[in-house]
């Protein structure tokens, strides 16, 4: 038994330059928020490709605790239960305007302001977050913010990788689910790991500021959800109502 047991260090794909920088610092942004079971290390670029090192606190499906021991249930290898690593601190909200964002494809420290209303505007709701108190879960039954708690990742790991592949594989679900072969370099899966933008009430801080440029704090791909019916998680407010967007 050993660390593999409760979590599995990894190498994720971050994207692709093909669409610029700026496209892949939303990305970043967004793939680096979700710090609740990730560790994220210093994303560096390999060709066309921004990688980073990250560590998923995940323990294995076949790990069972109970009265101070752990046991694997498929080898019957047992010990007495480790303490739990510290984990490294992982800020995302700064206090007041400021925010770690991916710029440049590097992470900053960053103040992002709210815009303030044209004058002679009229109200309107169009800035509000309408997923913001909706009754959405994910598969692990957290009601809530589901979009900001489930996310894709994408798993450098080849066919040879054998023994990586197999530990990738033995997550416990739904926590890491879905796995697929994405390409012959890497893994798809599914991930639940909330993301440290929300705020004590679910709710996204980075939404309604905008970077320095003009463009959203919030990466550009929260605002873009597939089309109802393709994937919303239960509870999600946009099913049935044959929306594309939300924010």
């Amino acid at each position: 038994m050993g660390a593999q047991c409760q979590r599995l260090a990894v190498t994720l794909k971050v994207g692709g330059l093909e669409d610029g920088v700026p496209s892949l610092d939303h990305e970043g942004t967004w793939l680096l928020g979700h710090t609740e079971q990730i560790d994220f290390g210093t994303p560096r670029r390999v060709g066309n490709d921004l990688l980073v090192d990250a560590t998923l606190h995940l323990r294995c499906k076949h790990l069972k605790r109970g009265e101070g021991r752990e046991r694997c249930a498929a080898h019957g290898y047992s010990r007495a239960t480790p303490r739990s690593p510290r984990r490294p601190e992982q800020p995302r909200q700064l206090g007041g305007d400021r925010f770690v964002l991916l710029e440049g494809l590097k992470q900053v420290e960053r103040a992002v302001h709210t815009p303030a209303p044209a004058r002679k505007a009229l109200p309107v709701v169009a800035g509000t977050n309408p997923c913001l108190g909706a009754p959405c879960t994910t598969a692990d039954h957290t009601r809530g913010s589901a979009c900001c708690r489930d996310l894709q990742i994408e798993i450098l790991c080849t066919p040879t990788e054998r023994r990586l592949e197999a530990l990738v594989r033995s997550r416990l679900s739904p926590y890491l689910c879905k796995i697929e072969r994405e390409s012959p370099d890497s893994l798809g899966a599914e991930m639940i790991s909330a993301c440290g933008y929300l705020d004590g009430e679910g709710a996204c801080s980075l939404h309604g500021r905008l970077r320095k440029d003009g463009a959203t704090a919030k990466p550009d791909l929260c605002f873009d959800w597939p089309k109802a019916g393709r994937g919303e998680h239960p509870g999600c407010v946009f099913v049935g109502k044959g929306k594309g967007k939300k924010g």
